[in-house]
Formats: C-alpha cells, sequence, structure tokens
C-alpha cells in the first residue's frame, strides 16, 4: 500500500488556500491508497487558519497546526517532516501554483529512485527578476557543490525513511536545498521530472523578500562550510 504525507505550510494565504486543497486532496486520494495532508497556518492574519480548520473538520486525513508567531517555509518543513507518518513526504504549498498534471508525472515515478526533484518548465510564467535570480542561484549551487540539478526549491519528493532521520539545519528558504545537497553528495539517488506554474491567483510570493533572500545567502555559506569542511555535519 503506497502513502504519501504532504506538508502545505500557508501564510495569509486564504484566497489560494481553499483552491489549493480542492485539488490537492483529490488527487492524492486518486493516486496514494493512504495519506494525511498537515497544514501549517504559519500565523496568518487572514482566514488561512479558519479555511484550513473547516477543510479538517470535514476530512480527518487534513491537520491544521497554527504556528503561534511565523517560522517560515524551513521550519514549517522540518516540522512537517517530524510528524509524518506516511512512505512518502512532499512539500505543495498553500498558493495553488502548481497544476495536477505536474504531480501526476512526480507520482508516477516514484519508487525509481530515492528522491523526485521537479524542476520548473515555464520558468517565463515568473517576473523577470525572480527568473533571473533562480537560475543564478541554481547556477552558484551547482557550482559550490559540484552538482548538476536542474532546480532545487520545488516540490521534492522524500522517502520518509530518508529526510526524516536527516537534520535540516535551515528555516530559511533553502531548507530543501541544505537537504538535496547533503543527501546527493551522500550517495541518494535522484529523478528529475517537469513541472508546470499556473498564474498565482490571489497574493503574492514571497520569496523575494530582502530579509528572505540574506537569510538564504547566510545558510547556504554555513551549507558550503558543512559540506566542505565540516564532513561529520553535512549528512
Amino acid at each position: 500500500m503506497r502513502s504519501i504525507t504532504v506538508i502545505m505550510p500557508a501564510f495569509n494565504e486564504e484566497g489560494n488556500i481553499g483552491a489549493t486543497l480542492d485539488e490537492i486532496v483529490p488527487l492524492i486520494a486518486e493516486n496514494f491508497e493512504d495519506f494525511e495532508v498537515l497544514v501549517f497556518n504559519d500565523c496568518s492574519a487572514d482566514k488561512t487558519g479558519a479555511i484550513a480548520d473547516a477543510w479538517s473538520a470535514k476530512d480527518p486525513r487534513v491537520k491544521v497546526v497554527h504556528n503561534p508567531v511565523n517560522k517560515g517555509l524551513g521550519y514549517n518543513y522540518r516540522k512537517g517532516v517530524e510528524m509524518a507518518s506516511k512512505d512518502y513526504v512532499i512539500m505543495i504549498p498553500g498558493d495553488n501554483e502548481i497544476t495536477g498534471d505536474s504531480f501526476r508525472e512526480m507520482f508516477g515515478v516514484l519508487g525509481q529512485k530515492d528522491i523526485v526533484v521537479p524542476y520548473t518548465t515555464n520558468v517565463y510564467i515568473r517576473p523577470l527578476a525572480r527568473q533571473i535570480l533562480s537560475k543564478t542561484y541554481t547556477l552558484i549551487i551547482n557550482f559550490l557543490f559540484g552538482l548538476n540539478v536542474r532546480y532545487y526549491n520545488g516540490t521534492v519528493i522524500h522517502k520518509r525513511s530518508i529526510i526524516q532521520p536527516f537534520r535540516i539545519q535551515t528555516d530559511s528558504f533553502s531548507y530543501q536545498t541544505e537537504a538535496l545537497v547533503k543527501l546527493i553528495k551522500s550517495g541518494k539517488t535522484y529523478i528529475e521530472t517537469g513541472m508546470v506554474l499556473k498564474p498565482r491567483g490571489f497574493g503574492e510570493s514571497k520569496a523575494l523578500r530582502l530579509k528572505n533572500v540574506a537569510r538564504v545567502f547566510k545558510s547556504i555559506a554555513k551549507l558550503f562550510f558543512d559540506v566542505h569542511f565540516c564532513r561529520s555535519q553535512a549528512q
């Protein structure tokens, strides 16, 4: 029986979280015999938490965690991994930006490798500044760590048996970069699949906020030190 834990962080996503759950829950049920969806309401100031609670009330497989203060994407992912109880673990943002067919493609290759790593195929849908930053970021990470991964910040799927014992140290947007770099460098295998984005329905992405960018580059500096000079912490 194939099962999966979905980690769904949401910060001020009242315009998107309902539609995300409306699409994702049936899609997961279509592809897995057992699943759980862990929604992390990251101290939203809008109705995000109430909408998620309403979903949980009608489907106990949807569980909601309300953070008393804003914790950040990395924290929510780490907490979700700790709570996960199913075979696979995936993080799906509550912004409803990824097409259902993209998820079906990811689910279709599960089991072929240790990790499924999606990459965005229609990058032009995002603002030019974000396209440039994302491409530059990927080039820097690949150069620093001798890898050839197409994208580090997607809805990666890990086997729970691999990601749960792993210790992610950052709370920044680079949490998945840290996991992928260290796991791949340790010998874990991966397969890449294309991922198509939809136009964002409501709100704006938080990725390009100055404090988030600064935290990411600080995390990357620490990751470089850990991987190249402190091998015992690279696992």
